[in-house]
């Protein structure tokens, strides 16, 4: 049940064109849309028709800021209406500026809020594993700078000693973060007992390796290194 239909990248700028009035958080979306791209192209298996089925894989976009990417990619795949991308942050639109998982086909979670997505991947994999449900994945997307946040050491150690193998993280590294981190992302994750890799953010086919490479008894972690954020 994966999007077999591979999309465009040229499709998925016009259709972010179609968005406009959060231009400050532009770069928050154009650094996610390479993963994004990826993920739903080859990676997750969700469809419009099985967002409620118990098998589909659980997308987590913790990274909420600037959903742009996530909302062109949505529609891109028929999750959403293109032609609800134009009205994007305005008052009756259900496409806010942080998403809404009750008014946007597919989001599993509300955010926005930093912090909060990994903990709650975490908890989705317990769950999924306490249902005997071994077969769906949880994918979570979040912000470099998100790591800054206590809640995400404490989601990183639990996931690591729990060997949560169903559970995949994607850091979007645009050097926003304010702390550094002896080793780098990937070390933090490494002492925590997790899988972990650096890519090229922007290469299709390096991510496609890093996201489907086998992580036995372990979860995974991807750091996708994008250009920083103010250059």
């Amino acid at each position: 049940m994966t999007n077999t239909a591979e999309t465009s990248t040229a499709d998925l700028h016009r259709l972010m064109a179609l968005m406009t009035g959060d231009e400050k958080h532009g770069p928050a979306a154009t650094s996610t849309l390479d993963a994004l791209q990826v993920l739903y192209d080859r990676v997750l298996r969700v469809t419009p028709a099985t967002v409620d089925a118990p098998e589909r894989d659980r997308f987590l976009l913790s990274k909420g800021h600037g959903p742009m990417a996530y909302y062109a990619v949505l529609a891109a795949k028929g999750f959403l209406a293109e032609d609800l991308l134009p009205g994007f942050g305005s008052y009756d639109s259900p496409l806010g500026h942080h998403p809404d998982r009750m008014l946007v086909p597919g989001a599993e979670i509300g955010s926005g809020s930093l912090g909060h997505g990994l903990p709650l991947a975490v908890g989705s994999a317990l769950g999924l594993r306490a249902q005997g449900l071994t077969d769906p994945r949880v994918w979570v997307l979040v912000g470099d700078a998100e790591l800054d946040e206590g809640s995400n050491h404490e989601a990183i150690a639990y996931a690591g000693a729990a060997g949560l193998e169903q559970l995949h993280t994607v850091v979007i590294d645009n050097a926003s973060a304010s702390y550094a981190r002896p080793g780098g992302i990937v070390a933090r994750f490494e002492a925590a007992g997790w899988s972990a890799e650096t890519v090229d953010g922007r290469d299709h086919e390096a991510m496609y390796a890093a996201f489907t490479r086998p992580h036995p008894g372990r979860p995974r972690a991807v750091v996708a290194r994008v250009e920083p954020k103010n250059a």
